[in-house]
């Protein structure tokens, strides 16, 4: 990587800024990539523990839904069928400056007023709902985790840019220059008179 700076003096001093504001760069980076890091260790634990509330709400909505499916038919189940639709509401959240989702709330649509056709009607309708909120905890905390994950990875990228590229080639440069301008000034020296 070639680094192009201004010519003289005045290039050694702008080489020398550049290469302490990338080490300090790359401190600071490198200290929000473990603060990214714990963020998304912490974020995998309730990501899992949302997965079981989902699979164990998906299986307790699906047993009540066979229920009333086998007790009155797919009429009952097309007739308990509430007229509206859920509705979601994802507050977004800020992980070190990563947008993601936060506290997910779902409202749902109000039962028919019908007389259920069977008794396991009401524990079905409770069962899905609670089925489609634990679902859509779910896909939220994956989502949390997903978007942390891609910004360790930018981070990381980040840093490996600096330590490996950006601060070499600025060290390799500033370097040269201070070698090229202690030449010049040893010839400077040698042209001068000397002053006894």
């Amino acid at each position: 990587m070639r680094v192009h700076a201004p010519p003289g003096r005045a290039g050694h001093l702008w080489l020398r800024r550049r290469l302490a504001t990338a080490e300090h760069a790359l401190d600071l980076l490198d200290r929000r990539l473990a603060l990214l890091q714990q963020e998304h260790d912490r974020l995998v634990r309730p990501a899992a523990r949302t997965g079981r509330d989902w699979a164990a709400a998906l299986a307790d909505s699906e047993t009540w839904t066979r229920r009333v499916a086998r007790l009155g038919g797919e009429r009952a189940l097309r007739l308990g069928a509430p007229a509206g639709r859920a509705e979601v509401d994802i507050e977004p959240a800020g992980v070190l400056g990563v947008r993601c989702p936060g506290r997910v709330t779902c409202r749902f649509p109000a039962a028919p007023d019908l007389l259920p056709l069977t008794a396991a009607l009401g524990p079905a309708r409770a069962a899905a709902q609670a089925a489609l909120a634990a679902a859509v905890r779910h896909a939220a905390a994956q989502e949390a985790v997903r978007l942390v994950a891609a910004e360790v990875h930018r981070t990381r990228r980040r840093v490996r840019a600096l330590r490996e590229r950006w601060i070499p080639a600025l060290t390799a440069a500033l370097a040269d220059r201070a070698l090229t301008l202690e030449e010049q000034d040893r010839a400077d020296r040698l042209r001068r008179p000397s002053d006894r």
